[in-house]
């Protein structure tokens, strides 16, 4: 028992230095550039897949009203951007991105939405819907009936965006979301890459709209908004943000690239020198968590940042990007496996959905370029000083005895 005590301090020291070292190298190690994608990604979609067909997005549908269309569709675009970059993937991509597809449309897939709505079922559904019909065509337009429907499904949202007073459609009865018509008219430009200019003219009556409408406090889409004619309600707050900025480049590259400067100045943020990592709500403003941004920690949301990871892929925002991407292997708590990689230990599978959709983010309609924006060079410091306090407290006690004994030894 003796031998236990005098070992176990060691064990435990050592065991909670390598963790640190481990966590130091995820920190450190280089993360995926715009045109890349982490190795780590297929054995992320496993994951993800063998979680959906255990009913995880049954089971996040309990979490929010989406949750159910976010697990199905994050996993079948992340399969389609997968496939974009690594070509080999492609027969698989469009197999379970056509897998994904049909639970969106399915009965449970639809089940909370209005099919009153223009579009039916409204803006919500029918533009991640759209958008991710367009996004497997854009891997393989054999299947006559899929360019058919895309079509079909591109027109009717089309017209409902030419018949309203307001370029911000209902995603339910009463209530509007910008980043919801955000995607939805990123589905009709991606049409356009893939079929020819058609709904040019609704794309840019939507754009003239929508800049008459910003939040005049931060210059940017608004988060919530009057289903009337589009006057804000909420102003503008990361989570939707960073879903905004994930589409806007692939609807107008010049007007995104002023966006996404005024939301990087005001969102991204250092709480205690940490980060970066996405505040909530604009910097001067504060405010409380709820279901779509998660809890806060500091006024951070977690899920905006990790969505940010994509924004800033698709921006060209090659810093940032990498800077998310490396705390998310340090905080995430990732598992990896030889089949599979889960995050959070696979406790919250929509939350590895984002993550995975994110960290394969590219652009659809345009190529992505790489700009240089200010990232404070040190943000790996605060970090690595709190791994290395780590790594050194199982030691202190033992270090203390040590200089205790030293002067009695010397004596002797």
């Amino acid at each position: 028992m003796g031998r236990f005590r005098r070992w176990a301090p060691r064990v435990v020291g050592i065991v909670v230095t390598l963790a640190c070292l481990v966590g130091a190298g995820r920190l450190l190690w280089p993360q995926a550039g715009l045109d890349e994608q982490p190795g780590s990604t297929e054995r992320q979609l496993t994951f993800v897949r063998d979680s959906l067909d255990e009913g995880s997005d049954t089971a996040a549908q309990e979490l929010f009203p989406e949750g159910y269309v976010f697990s199905n569709v994050l996993y079948g675009l992340a399969w389609v951007q997968a496939a974009h970059t690594d070509s080999a993937l492609r027969d698989k991509a469009v197999r379970e991105s056509r897998w994904a597809l049909a639970r969106l449309e399915s009965d449970e897939g639809r089940a909370i939405f209005s099919p009153q709505l223009q579009p039916a079922y409204g803006v919500f559904w029918a533009g991640w819907t759209n958008w991710l019909r367009g996004a497997i065509l854009s891997l393989d337009r054999s299947n006559t009936e899929e360019v058919q429907r895309f079509s079909t499904h591109s027109s009717e949202i089309a017209q409902a965006f030419t018949a309203a007073e307001t370029p911000f459609l209902q995603a339910y009865q009463g209530q509007a979301w910008p980043v919801d018509s955000t995607v939805a008219i990123a589905s009709l430009r991606l049409h356009d890459k893939l079929f020819g200019a058609k709904y040019e003219p609704v794309i840019d009556r939507w754009l003239e709209q929508a800049k008459t409408r910003l939040d005049p406090a931060t210059g940017l889409l608004p988060h919530q908004v009057s289903p009337a004619d589009g006057p804000m309600t909420t102003g503008a707050r990361a989570t939707s943000q960073t879903a905004i900025h994930r589409f806007l480049p692939e609807i107008d590259p010049a007007f995104a690239e002023s966006q996404y400067a005024l939301y990087r100045e005001q969102f991204v943020a250092y709480p205690g020198g940490f980060g970066p990592a996405l505040r909530e709500y604009p910097k001067g403003v504060d405010g409380g968590g709820d279901v779509d941004s998660g809890p806060l920690i500091a006024g951070i949301s977690l899920s905006a940042t990790v969505v940010a990871q994509g924004a800033a892929r698709v921006n060209g925002d090659r810093d940032l990007a990498a800077a998310i991407g490396s705390e998310g292997e340090l905080l995430g708590l990732p598992v990896s496996l030889p089949g599979s990689k889960r995050y959070a230990f696979g406790l919250m599978p929509i939350g590895d959905a984002f993550v995975v959709w994110s960290s394969t983010a590219r652009l659809l309609t345009e190529p992505t370029t790489a700009v240089e924006r200010d990232l404070h060079w040190w943000w790996r410091l605060p970090w690595l000083g709190v791994l290395a306090l780590i790594a050194i407290a199982p030691w202190t006690w033992t270090l203390i005895r040590h200089a205790r004994r030293t002067p009695t030894a010397l004596r002797d």
